[in-house]
């Protein structure tokens, strides 16, 4: 149950709602971010955002951006990449340079200065550009607090967990901003 009065409405759609003109903004946000011009792709910076919101514990996020993560990065072919980097990012059937930056994430999680040299290092042999390491940066920071948004409202889970893979395919297609709650 939600700390305060919100919309029904799962997640931060609820909050969305609740503050439309902070809403709009958010939306915005994470669409110039998992969306935007990037040398990251769409599929690596939303698995970053399901990574982050799993090591925060938010269900909410974790499980609506792992389902857009697997619209771009899962076909017959490769499955359950998405659950695998999540788990255990160093087994995960990803690139070298993306376990690298989902560690960089990891730390942003913790604490920014968390980050060192070495980590930078690793990314940057694993092939990881400049822009690459602050997207990735970004994107670990804005989940942190999109995460304490979810949960420190007591926003809850959708009723029928199906509901993430239909909202995965919209967000795919059209992303955030034109997906206004």
């Amino acid at each position: 149950m939600a700390h305060i009065e919100l919309p029904e409405l799962p997640g931060i759609a609820a909050l969305l709602t609740y503050r439309p003109d902070t809403g709009m903004l958010l939306n915005q946000l994470a669409d110039v971010l998992l969306r935007g011009e990037s040398p990251l792709s769409p599929g690596e910076r939303e698995l970053m955002a399901a990574y982050v919101s799993a090591l925060n514990e938010c269900q909410f996020c974790r499980a609506s951006h792992g389902a857009v993560a697997r619209q771009f990065l899962e076909d017959g072919e490769n499955e359950n990449v998405v659950e695998a980097a999540i788990c255990d990012v160093d087994n995960a059937p990803i690139s070298e340079k993306l376990k690298a930056l989902l560690h960089v994430a990891a730390k942003v999680q913790m604490d920014g200065k968390q980050v060192n040299a070495e980590d930078i290092q690793r990314a940057k042999a694993a092939g990881a550009c400049d822009r690459s390491i602050h997207d990735t940066v970004l994107v670990a920071s804005a989940f942190c607090m999109y995460n304490r948004y979810v949960d420190g409202l007591g926003t809850h889970l959708p009723p029928d967990a199906t509901m993430f893979d239909r909202a995965a395919r919209q967000i795919a297609e059209v992303g955030y901003r034109n997906n206004w709650v």
